[in-house]
């Protein structure tokens, strides 16, 4: 059997939407069919173990059955943030085993900051998918712009943190070993703005320089936030899982999260099946 593809979600700042954006996709990937395996390593605050759990409690509650992913016991994390980093390590590397045995797609959720595991985990990744607000205080983190010109300048942190792991990667590896990067876009307001080219502009310069490709992300909807408590997405949505009224904007992140799924080379064909917003 093959190894499983690792897909990192990575952003050292927080705020980026990082945890919605893997619980989106660990969900597509599952009515895809696949088997996934998620590792939050947001010790502390865990926000997609949490959804997983919300998850469980709403099928039990509703008499419902929805595919879930294979969710490795890492302990208690409170606890494990308070942890010597080797016993960190240790825990994820023992997660790793049993993800990698028991998955085709393993989703690795990372905290918005440098830590070890982080860096272990990107330097394990063949995709890393890093969501960016449609702000210049997130781009800050991927490049320097300068402060007069707005011209860009050079890599900034995080992006140097990736060339770390592409290089960890091929010295471990092999030259051939690659990670792909891609950037999405996240949390971007409906409206059009004069901001929002500037920034298209300079990460799109950025892209060419250091080697990401760049996406398409996930609007600043009401409905990704209002499914949360329940553990779902607009991925489970059907005639028979609605908690909340279905309407034309339900329709349209559907849309929108099959195109993201596209964009990262994933299968978004299970989000095809028409919506009826009316029922």
């Amino acid at each position: 059997m093959a190894d499983p593809a690792v897909i990192v979600v990575g952003n050292e700042k927080g705020g980026a939407g990082k945890s919605t954006l893997a619980i989106h996709i660990v969900c597509g990937l599952l009515h895809a069919g696949r088997r996934v395996a998620i590792i939050d390593l947001d010790l502390r605050q865990r926000s997609m173990a949490k959804f997983f759990a919300n998850r469980a409690a709403w099928m039990a509650g509703n008499n419902q059955i929805l595919p879930m992913p294979v969710e490795p016991d890492m302990g208690d994390g409170k606890a494990l943030a308070k942890a010597d980093e080797q016993v960190q390590l240790a825990r994820f590397d023992a997660a790793m085993v049993q993800a990698r045995a028991e998955a085709d797609v393993i989703l690795i959720d990372t905290p918005g900051g440098d830590t070890l595991l982080s860096r272990t985990a990107h330097g394990l990744a063949d995709q890393i998918v890093t969501p960016m607000n449609d702000s210049f205080v997130d781009f800050d983190l991927l490049g320097q712009i300068d402060p007069v010109t707005l011209e860009l300048l050079k890599p900034s942190i995080y992006s140097e943190s990736v060339w770390e792991a592409r290089k960890h990667r091929a010295i471990t590896e092999g030259r051939n070993a690659t990670i792909d990067w891609i950037v999405v876009v996240n949390r971007m307001a409906v409206a059009a703005a004069r901001n929002r080219q500037r920034l298209e502009e300079r990460t799109e310069k950025l892209a060419r320089r250091v080697g990401f490709r760049i996406g398409p992300g996930l609007r600043d909807r009401v409905i990704y936030r209002e499914l949360f408590p329940f553990g779902l997405t607009v991925a489970d949505l059907s005639n028979d899982v609605r908690p909340v009224a279905v309407s034309l904007a339900h329709v349209a992140a559907r849309q929108e999260m099959r195109n993201l799924m596209l964009a990262l080379g994933l299968d978004g064909g299970a989000l095809d099946a028409p919506l009826d917003s009316a029922a």
